[in-house]
């Protein structure tokens, strides 16, 4: 069997990972990428909202704050320089009823505090201008939000990656690993590869892949996000992207209309922990459970307007009786030369050059 040694060898092939690739191989370190899936960003990388976040959802303080502030503006830059479809689109938090607003102010507040630019408390008339059909007394106005094509960003990614040198290896599950002479050594179905350092970018699996090198144990729930969609007719009545107050819970933003960089319009997502990490199909909701809450943001909204859409899986650090778990980025404690960047779901997509150039700063740095 083939051994061959690099710097540093990232697990999963998601944003996260070919961030994280990309930013340690343009410090000119040799890099190599194992993705388990045919290619690369098959998992939740693609099945979410493909919204950038401005960051007035997270706790201040945490990374998840911060890495959605920086990996934003990061974000819009990188899209602008390489071509991947985005806009600037802006977002509307509705509440429609005037308790709601309180809301509003808390959420303005912590986004102020986190970093976050140009968050306005709006009227009525103001949502109706931009949103005319959608009902609302009051309003949080973030015009940093915005969308992007996932799929290109993931190409764009792989493309710089392997510009600089970098072995991207779909369809190559991790088996095993070992210590040889210093090194974490990286079992594959086809090779033995020996790394430096190893990043766990590997998502849903990140819990299995930190088990494999005897680092920290901790637990991924994988909770499943559905979505609808606006027949075409219909996708005229949402412009851009509209979220309700969030859950008291926690567990989610809120079902919201996304207007996607191609035109259609998704309603979601649902949240629903589950025990398989793969599975996105079995026992769908009905279109019928969607309607509710689209009419929530939308009164006019029949139930023929809507149609089923995707799914998506959230790698997520706490259970389903939690509310709150932060991203966990940094050095294993347990296992010398592993680093961990595991459990990133939303905002991951907007975070995910943030994260890289943190990983890359931690590599270079040393445990």
């Amino acid at each position: 069997m083939d051994t061959s040694r690099v710097d540093a060898a990232v697990i999963g092939a998601g944003v996260v990972g070919l961030a994280a690739a990309w930013s340690i191989a343009r410090r000119g370190h040799s890099v190599c990428v194992l993705e388990r899936e045919r290619r690369p960003g098959l998992g939740t990388s693609t099945h979410n909202s493909q919204v950038i976040h401005a960051g007035m959802y997270y706790p201040t303080g945490t990374l998840k704050a911060r890495f959605c502030v920086e990996g934003a503006r990061m974000l819009y830059d990188f899209c602008a320089a390489q071509g991947v479809p985005h806009r600037r689109c802006g977002k509307l938090i509705v509440a429609q009823h005037p308790e709601g607003t309180n809301t509003l102010e808390a959420l303005k507040m912590r986004g102020e505090g986190n970093g976050v630019r140009g968050l306005k408390i709006v009227d009525q008339a103001f949502v109706h201008e931009r949103e005319p059909h959608v009902r609302a007394t009051a309003a949080l106005h973030s015009p940093d939000t915005g969308i992007l094509d996932a799929e290109a960003l993931v190409r764009t990614l792989e493309r710089l990656c392997v510009d600089l040198g970098a072995a991207i290896l779909p369809g190559t599950p991790l088996s095993g690993a070992d210590r040889h002479n210093g090194d974490l050594e990286l079992h594959t179905p086809s090779e033995r590869i020996l790394a430096g350092v190893v990043v766990n970018a590997a998502g849903l699996y990140a819990d299995e892949v930190s088990v494999a090198f005897g680092g920290e144990a901790f637990t991924i729930y994988p909770c499943r996000g559905e979505y609808a969609e606006l027949v075409p007719a219909k996708r005229p009545l949402v412009n851009g992207l509209v979220y309700p107050l969030p859950h008291a819970g926690g567990h989610g933003l809120g079902v919201h209309f996304a207007k996607t960089i191609h035109g259609n319009v998704t309603l979601g997502p649902t949240v629903c922990f589950q025990a398989r990490k793969d599975d996105y199909e079995s026992n769908r909701l009905p279109v019928e459970d969607f309607l509710e809450p689209a009419r929530e943001l939308l009164p006019e909204l029949r139930l023929e307007d809507l149609r089923l859409g995707g799914s998506g899986i959230r790698p997520k650090l706490h259970p389903p009786e939690g509310s709150f778990a932060d991203f966990r980025v940094g050095w294993d404690r347990d296992s010398p030369g592993l680093i961990q960047a595991a459990g990133i779901e939303s905002p991951g997509l907007t975070a995910c050059l943030a994260i890289g150039e943190e990983v890359a700063r931690l590599f270079e740095g040393g445990a």
